[in-house]
Parts: C-alpha cells; sequence; structure tokens
C-alpha cells in the first residue's frame, strides 16, 4: 500500500498489484498446455518452438528452464513436479534473465579481416567530464573497457619539465594524468569483458625522445601482447579472432608529426551545442541541428592531427631495423595529400587508417557517399566529435555506420540519446565490441559498385512490436520520485533509429496512476535496413507541469532481436541496469 499526502488531513492510499498476465500469456499457456493447469517440459518446449522461433530447443532445455524457475520461484530443491503454472509461465516471460531479448553469445564470424567490423571506439578516453576543465584519470578508461569499449583514445604530450609524458586534452585546463598509469591499467582490464583486441589510438605531441620513451613503455608495459606488423605494409589485417588479448598501436608515423603543424584551429571559440536535456535530443533532430554550426570548425577546433600521410611504405621493415617507436604503429593513420576524393583513394598493398570530423564526414557523405564506403570496406575510417562539443556531448552515430566507418568516436562519459545508440550497437555480437558489417556495406559489384546510401530501397522486412505491460519501478525508485501526490502515470516510446527512410518513433496511451502499467499495444515498423537498424526503447512518466519525468531506456540492435514474447530490461540514463525495471514485449518479424 503506498500513501501520498495531499494536504494535512487528506492522504490517498493505492495500493501496489502485482499486473495479472497479458491475454496473449493466458491465451499461450492454454494452448501448450492443453486446456490444463499446468505446462509440463514437452508442452514448454513446444512453446519454444512455435512462438519463441528457438527451433533448436530440446526437451533438456525446457526441463532446465523448468526445474531452475521452480528452485528460484519456491525454493524447491527436491521437486514435487516438473511443470509449470499459469503464474510460473508469465514469471519466466516476465524475467531478463531466463527471457531476454536478445542473445549473450559471440556469434558472428570474427575470421575476417578488422576493418570488416564496425568496433566499440572511445574519443578522448581518459577525461572524466567536459573536454576544457575537467580531470584527466585512468578511471574512465577502465570503466569503458569494462562496457566492451575496444579503441582507447590517448593524447599525450610532454610534462612541464619536459622529461616525462603526460595524457591531457592540449591547450585546455584539464589536468594531466601520467601515461604509464594509464597503460598499467589498459593492460590490467584490456580483456575483462572481450577477449578481441584493443586498439589503442595515440594522438601524439611529443619530440623524438620522448617518442623514444613512449616505445619504452608500451613495450615494457604489454610485452608480448603487443601485436607487431609483419611488415610496415599490410595488404590486409589479420582478423579480431587472430589478433585475441593483442594491443594495437595507431597514429601517424613519427616523422609526419614532426613535419605537421604542432596545433591547428583556434580555441577560443565558444561551444555552439546547448547542453542536452536529461536524456538528449531525438537522433533525428541531430543533424539539422548541426548544419547551423559554424562551418569552419570542422577540423580546425580539434587538432585532431590525421592531416596528411607522406609515409612511404617500406615493405621489408623487421622490429631490428627502424626507430622503435615507428615500428609500434600497426594501423597507420593519416591522409595523403591533396582532396578528399585523394584522401579516399584505395590502395592495393596498404591498409591505413583515415580521420574525419562528424562534419567532415557529412560533407564527404554528401559529395563521395559510395568512395567513402568503397574506402572502409579494406580500410579504417575514425569518425570524431567537432571541437565545439565542449561538453562531451556526441553526434549521430548512423551517419558512420551507413558508410562503413568502422570507429565512429564517442565520449563515453556523457549520456543522452546518442550515447544510448551507441550502446544499443554494441549490445550485438555479444557485446563483445566487434560487430561484422553487413554484406550490402562489404558487397562489390560490377564497375566497382557499392551500396548507395543515398538510394531509395524497397521495404526489406517488418518489425511487429506489441508492448505488453511494465513493472519494477516500485522496487527500484522511491514512491515520491515520480510524483508527490500519486502513483505514477507512465508511457512507452517505441521507435526506429537507422537509415533516415526507416527512422520514426511512436508511443503508447499513458496509464494513470500505476506503478505496473499494462498498454497491451501494437506497433509496426517497415524497413529498408534492417541490417542498421536499432530498436529505440524509452519510458516516461508523464507530468502536466514540467517536463516528463525520465523512467529508462533501451536500445537494441534489431537484427539480434529473438522472436517472441521477451522480457526486455532497462536502463539509466548512464546505460548503467536498473535492478528491477522492465517491460513484457513481443516481437515478431514480416
Amino acid at each position: 500500500m503506498g500513501s501520498y499526502r495531499i494536504c494535512v488531513c487528506f492522504t490517498r492510499k493505492f495500493r501496489i498489484t502485482e499486473a495479472e498476465p497479458p491475454p496473449d500469456v493466458k491465451e499461450a499457456f492454454k494452448k501448450y498446455s492443453e486446456g490444463g493447469v499446468h505446462m509440463t517440459a514437452e508442452q514448454l518446449r513446444r512453446f519454444l518452438v512455435e512462438i519463441q522461433g528457438e527451433s533448436g530447443a530440446t526437451i533438456s532445455d525446457a526441463e532446465r528452464i523448468v526445474e531452475q524457475l521452480l528452485q528460484k520461484r519456491h525454493h524447491i530443491a527436491k521437486f514435487t513436479r516438473h511443470s509449470l503454472t499459469l503464474d510460473d509461465f508469465h514469471h519466466y516471460l516476465f524475467s531478463a534473465d531466463f527471457n531476454p531479448p536478445i542473445g549473450s553469445q559471440v556469434h558472428h564470424d570474427m575470421s575476417a579481416p578488422l576493418s570488416h567490423y564496425f568496433i566499440y571506439t572511445g574519443h578522448n578516453s581518459y577525461l572524466t567530464g567536459n573536454q576544457l576543465s575537467s580531470d584527466c584519470s585512468d578511471v574512465p578508461i577502465i570503466k569503458a573497457l569494462k562496457r566492451g569499449v575496444r579503441v582507447i583514445e590517448l593524447d599525450i604530450w610532454p610534462n612541464s619539465t619536459k622529461d616525462d609524458v603526460h595524457v591531457l586534452h592540449g591547450r585546455t585546463l584539464t589536468t594531466p594524468v601520467e601515461l604509464i598509469k594509464c597503460l598499467k591499467s589498459i593492460k590490467e582490464h584490456a580483456f575483462s569483458t572481450s577477449p578481441y583486441p584493443v586498439i589503442i589510438t595515440l594522438e601524439d605531441h611529443l619530440t623524438r625522445d620522448l617518442q623514444a620513451k613512449v616505445a619504452q613503455m608500451v613495450t615494457q608495459t604489454f610485452e608480448k601482447m603487443l601485436f607487431y606488423p609483419e611488415s610496415e605494409c599490410l595488404k590486409e589485417f589479420p582478423s579480431p579472432e587472430d589478433l585475441k588479448y593483442r594491443i594495437i598501436i595507431s597514429t601517424k608515423p613519427p616523422k609526419e608529426y614532426l613535419e605537421a603543424k604542432s596545433f591547428k584551429g583556434n580555441n577560443s571559440q565558444k561551444g555552439k551545442d546547448s547542453d542536452e536535456d536529461v536524456w538528449g535530443k531525438e537522433p533525428s533532430d541531430v543533424t539539422a541541428d548541426q548544419e547551423s554550426d559554424d562551418k569552419s570548425d570542422s577540423d580546425k577546433s580539434d587538432h585532431n592531427q590525421d592531416d596528411e600521410d607522406n609515409d612511404d611504405c617500406v615493405k621489408s621493415l623487421h622490429p631490428a631495423e627502424g626507430p622503435a617507436y615507428k615500428r609500434l604503429i600497426a594501423i597507420h593513420a593519416g591522409k595523403p595529400k591533396g582532396g578528399l576524393k585523394e584522401a579516399l583513394k584505395v590502395e592495393s598493398d596498404k591498409v591505413r587508417r583515415l580521420s574525419l570530423s562528424e562534419q567532415a564526414l557529412e560533407k564527404a557523405a554528401e559529395s563521395h557517399g559510395m568512395d567513402v564506403v568503397r574506402f572502409t570496406q579494406k580500410n579504417f575510417l575514425r569518425v570524431y566529435p567537432k571541437g565545439t562539443r565542449f561538453n562531451s556531448s556526441n553526434y549521430k552515430p548512423l551517419i558512420g555506420w551507413m558508410h562503413g566507418a568502422q570507429m565512429v568516436a564517442f565520449n563515453m562519459q556523457g549520456y543522452g540519446r546518442l550515447l544510448w545508440l551507441m550502446q544499443g550497437m554494441f549490445r550485438s555480437n555479444g557485446g563483445c565490441g566487434y560487430v561484422k558489417k553487413p554484406d550490402l556495406l562489404m558487397n562489390m559489384g560490377p564497375n566497382n559498385h557499392v551500396f548507395d546510401p543515398k538510394a531509395k530501397l524497397w521495404v526489406k522486412k517488418i518489425l511487429n512490436v506489441k508492448v505488453y505491460m511494465g513493472d519494477g519501478w516500485h522496487l527500484d525508485f522511491k514512491q515520491t520520485h515520480f510524483d508527490l501526490y500519486s502513483p505514477p502515470d507512465f508511457y512507452t516510446r517505441v521507435g526506429i533509429a537507422g537509415v533516415p527512410a526507416d527512422e520514426t518513433m511512436k508511443k503508447t496511451k499513458k496509464k494513470e496512476d500505476n506503478w505496473t502499467p499494462v498498454w497491451d499495444e501494437e506497433f509496426t515498423f517497415p524497413l529498408t535496413v534492417p541490417e542498421l537498424a536499432l530498436l529505440r526503447i524509452e519510458v516516461h512518466e508523464y507530468d502536466m507541469s514540467e517536463n516528463d519525468d525520465f523512467a529508462g531506456q533501451i536500445c537494441l540492435p534489431v537484427t539480434e532481436l529473438r522472436e517472441g514474447i521477451r522480457a526486455v530490461p532497462l536502463f539509466d540514463r548512464k546505460g548503467e541496469k536498473f535492478n528491477s525495471v522492465r517491460l513484457l514485449m513481443r516481437f515478431d518479424f514480416v
């Protein structure tokens, strides 16, 4: 029973009741239990195969579910029965542990070259907050690695006495952290979540002496974990499977740093990005908002160093030859002299990494979209936030993914809808940080024809989503968190992030004064490129006088969705999973 005080002499009381199973669950139980009051393991197996799309489900799988569920619910060690009641069946379906919406295993082919994967990528991975005055630390690096991030960016600068190396955001008020501390933390936590390779991208502002010191630090810290390429020019990069438990260094070869200007751009500009509200702008609004920004800051304000690549490929370089620092570099960064067309040129005997700011990518997508796709079939493209994102906000990741960009670099220390999309994409493939790019981005047709991100396509698949009910808020939130005077009025927003033709957002009706809302509403989403689609789910609490309150979110890759009735766990704004909050939903493909 919950009590809400309206005034000194009047209190409203509401009973928190457990919602009964929705009609679809009751009907499924009735059908597969053949009208009985208990469902046997064999009847459950038929349900798993026919409704849940689990064609490989065996009788032993079903028996294990029954056994574990009865033990959890009723603490029965020696079972007096081996079947489920309707309540047991509903509990099973509404448990994110027993019945999650996506799988948890790595299932993509991990034997293709590294450039054939989207890679979970951080930007300025060492920052604890904003880009101008926050502390630099190894803590956000550790957090990122534990979440499955596989690309860590470090800006390395001389310390004040020029005899050691610090990590910091240069020419800002950020407080530095020692490079060696970051390297040791990477070594300790690199493979705590995923066995697949960690790439360290270095933005280097060092003298040759300090580069030699970095080479020594890196070599001594990582030892045999460090991947050395067999030759300076790789025609094709090894696979994630080949590179398990390895550390890969990516930066510009040393002589390019010496020739490049030490700093490009004017950091005196004031950021034009207003702070996002508690859950951020709608992804569909982001690009339009950016177009009004000063176009001149697209590359200048980030002082990113991938300017030009004068490196001559030396195919016979072995570890005993050449500077130690240069030998560390497995993925060469930089772009050739000339314009964008030249930068996107595919060379048969060389794999390289090109970096573009979010705005530079938008311009490239406008004029050379298919060239970008062609480039990323073999080479690495890293996209990074524009320099005026002082508040560590992010940009729309789909533009990069649509064009095959492997490293869509994000500020991981913030929160908001755009970061939720990034987290959603990398829930794919068991959360290992590597997602195999869909065939449509890798296929090469006659006359070198590749996927055209601008092309209008036919609907390939239809996703039907039914939102049954929600529960768990009364366990994870204080009684008065959403409303001082009554239980919450929840509604759910459901939609698609993906290619522009597929993007949409819909919502249920609100359910008033109810901690366990039942909506029982269905939505249909036609998809032209389901391979790149993310299902967005958000719950909000309606507030008549102020902004609606946030009550949970999750993004799920459409290609990973398990058909049938599923329990969908919700996460907070920062991407941390709630203990109890979840939705009961159904997914079907046509």
